[in-house]
């Protein structure tokens, strides 16, 4: 504990930015013992008055926010601390995604779901080192079933409008549905 507050700096501050109440939450209270002082935060608007507070020395801000986008909250932060370490999280990895954050001021991007382990990791790395590869990465076919629970959710559970979405067979869809994810 004592090695990774040294790592951590004089200012621990961190704001964790997302509108998933539960992960922040859980968030949160890894990060505090690890030595961080989180402050959490469920949308842009709520993130945008911490920063005008008191701007912290790490944050992590998810991509999709309900009230809008995290590299709003990004980019917020680099204007008012340039020294801050800002990671992005976000289920919706794509290349151009993580381009436009790393040119706003983030300083790592992770894909959902990270723990608090990589959290750390991105936010204490030393820039030039990638962090070590995870422990324990989900399969490929867990990623692909993931990302079609993701869609058929925001899709309001409409199987024809998912199938549309994912430019799939609504049949090939209803199979892959009906399973169990894979591990």
């Amino acid at each position: 504990m004592d090695e990774m507050n040294l790592q951590i700096g004089p200012d621990a501050s961190l704001l964790l930015v997302d509108d998933d109440e539960i992960f922040v939450t859980r968030l949160a209270r890894a990060m505090e013992k690890r030595g961080f002082q989180p402050e959490t935060s469920l949308s842009v608007a709520g993130a945008m008055r911490l920063i005008e507070r008191r701007a912290p020395a790490y944050a992590v801000v998810d991509l999709r926010l309900e009230d809008g986008n995290g590299l709003d909250v990004v980019e917020a932060l680099r204007d008012k601390r340039a020294d801050a370490r800002i990671i992005v999280l976000t289920g919706y990895g794509a290349i151009a995604t993580a381009v436009a954050a790393v040119k706003m001021g983030a300083t790592d991007y992770l894909a959902k779901p990270a723990d608090a382990n990589d959290v750390t990791s991105a936010l204490l790395s030393s820039g030039e080192l990638l962090p070590p590869p995870p422990e324990n990465p989900m399969s490929a076919d867990r990623v692909r079933w993931e990302h079609i629970q993701r869609v058929y959710e925001q899709c309001d559970r409409n199987v024809s409008e998912t199938a549309r979405r994912l430019h799939m067979h609504r049949r090939t869809l209803q199979r892959i549905l009906a399973k169990r994810g894979p591990r």
